[in-house]
């Protein structure tokens, strides 16, 4: 055998007319399109080849358990910054909750998902992203520490916005009283940017207000404004020309 193999993926399609509007709107070209006698659809976008079939009977595009495909890329940033530009000129805004959507993307992670009208999960990847991630937070942590560290693999690996809000929650209510200040701190500022992360404006600028009784040393606040720029970061994404 040669090393000169090509995987192309083959994903489940519920509406062939929501698949190729998509599609097309992220820039994709429409290789193969077909609808009669059965239904294949095929896009090619860069080097990423998507192919697509009639999805089973009853496949609910809600549970985004539909299928999935990685795409491996030296530099994850460039790809997310295309699609949020394909999405706010087709639609005037970036889809950054429901589906379909894109998740977003933090200074420094390694991967971003794209959720397609079917379900479909195509996740972008770093080609040197850790092969191995430590759920249980890094070694020699504990406490309010440790659960951030927890917080960053669940927000940066896992895209679950929702775990990591939780995470970060029960741990501020369990450890934050006998938590350094700076740690308390940096748990509201990353509280404020999941809340912004999933809709939740009023809860955003509760913790917010908590933060700002937390007496901090000139180094750890600049640490701390560093979270919040990224909270002010993500609402400007989500909703510069949310009104086009």
């Amino acid at each position: 055998m040669r090393p000169n193999e090509t995987t192309v993926p083959l994903l489940p399609c519920v509406s062939a007319e929501e698949t190729l509007a998509f599609y097309r709107a992220l820039g994709f070209e429409v290789t193969y399109e077909q609808t009669k006698p059965y239904l294949y659809l095929a896009f090619r976008w860069s080097g990423v080849e998507l192919h697509f079939g009639r999805a089973t009977e009853g496949l609910d595009p809600a549970q985004e358990n539909s299928g999935g495909c990685l795409v491996m890329v030296d530099a994850v940033a460039p790809y997310h910054a295309a699609i949020t530009r394909a999405m706010r000129g087709a639609y005037g805004k970036v889809l950054g909750r429901g589906v379909p959507r894109v998740t977003r993307h933090r200074p420094g992670a390694s991967r971003f998902t794209l959720v397609d009208p079917s379900g479909n999960s195509v996740i972008f990847i770093q080609r040197d992203e850790p092969a191995e991630l430590e759920y249980g937070g890094a070694a020699g942590l504990e406490g309010l520490a440790k659960a951030l560290d927890q917080v960053r693999i669940f927000r940066e690996f896992k895209n679950d916005d929702r775990a990591a809000y939780r995470r970060a929650h029960s741990a501020l209510r369990r450890h934050g009283d006998a938590a350094p200040a700076a740690d308390r701190a940096l748990a509201y500022a990353v509280l404020v940017e999941l809340s912004v992360a999933l809709g939740d404006g009023e809860k955003a600028q509760e913790w917010r207000s908590r933060l700002a009784g937390v007496e901090l040393t000139a180094e750890e606040d600049e640490r701390v404004a560093a979270e919040l720029a990224n909270a002010d970061d993500l609402r400007a994404w989500l909703d510069e020309g949310a009104g086009g």
